[in-house]
């Protein structure tokens, strides 16, 4: 028990620095992110640059500060899009006919027997390279999710007693599901959202690695990743810290998305 206190107090304080670097990078960075020194090139971490240099001499440290505005931000635009979405048509495929709300679950179920990744990377193969398309790849890698949770949640308050006291008391059926079915709908996706912004995180960064996403010299988790593999032999660093920082972000928004969703179905966490 304490364990797990520990570890869940270790995940909220790291997602604070992430949030911190993200809206404010310039608290945190010591250098300009874009300035290239090649007297400074490939320098292993020290005083002068905390996480050592890149090939361009850019400072690896200030680039990981600055990349988590664009990686944590692409997560969690995704994340937003796919929760929005997966309100919409998983609550709408919720209370649509039969023959309807069952077309819609066989194409969820399709896409949900593919990897996240797989449909993120065909998605971004036809938009498309850049955040914006990875954006939106990774929003339609994850919103069958969402649409299954949305549309279970709405076929099971709909019956709910509160509901039909509502339905009874002469409430319309569009003010009865904004008041009352769909405030649930969305606790219960945000539940799950906070774990699957880890995952949007973690797809952005592969699509980044890949050179589907931003463009050099973006500072960029998933391209940092990338710009470092040819000469992790004799500069590690370049690769290694953008790798432990989407390590640690995707293992600790997990980590607090699990203990909500435990919280939240009243189990202990």
């Amino acid at each position: 028990m304490i364990a797990r206190r520990v570890g869940l107090t270790c995940a909220v304080a790291f997602l604070a620095v992430v949030a911190l670097a993200a809206v404010f990078p310039d608290l945190l960075a010591t250098h300009d992110p874009l300035r290239t020194d090649v007297r400074s090139a490939l320098e292993a971490p020290g005083p002068a640059h905390l996480f050592g240099t890149d090939q361009s001499g850019r400072d690896v440290f200030s680039r990981v500060v600055h990349g988590a505005g664009r990686s944590v931000g692409i997560g969690l635009l995704a994340t937003v899009l796919a929760v929005v979405a997966g309100l919409l048509l998983g609550s709408l495929s919720g209370v649509s006919p039969r023959v309807v709300d069952a077309v819609a679950m066989r194409v969820t179920d399709i896409l949900l027997a593919f990897p996240e990744f797989l449909v993120a990377l065909i998605v971004v193969a036809v938009l498309g390279p850049g955040a914006t398309n990875v954006a939106v790849a990774v929003t339609i890698a994850a919103v069958p999710v969402y649409i299954r949770l949305a549309r279970t949640q709405t076929r099971t308050l709909r019956i709910a007693e509160h509901v039909e006291a509502a339905r009874i008391l002469g409430v319309g059926p569009v003010r009865t599901f904004t008041r009352h079915v769909a405030p649930g709908v969305l606790g219960s996706l945000s539940v799950l959202a906070t774990i699957g912004i880890g995952s949007s995180i973690l797809a952005a960064a592969g699509l980044s690695f890949l050179g589907l996403g931003p463009a050099e010299p973006d500072p960029e988790w998933g391209l940092m990743l990338s710009g470092g593999r040819n000469v992790l032999g004799r500069a590690w660093w370049i690769s290694v810290f953008p790798g432990l920082a989407i390590t640690l972000t995707v293992i600790s928004a997990t980590v607090v998305g699990r203990t909500l969703r435990a919280r939240a179905e009243g189990r202990r966490a």
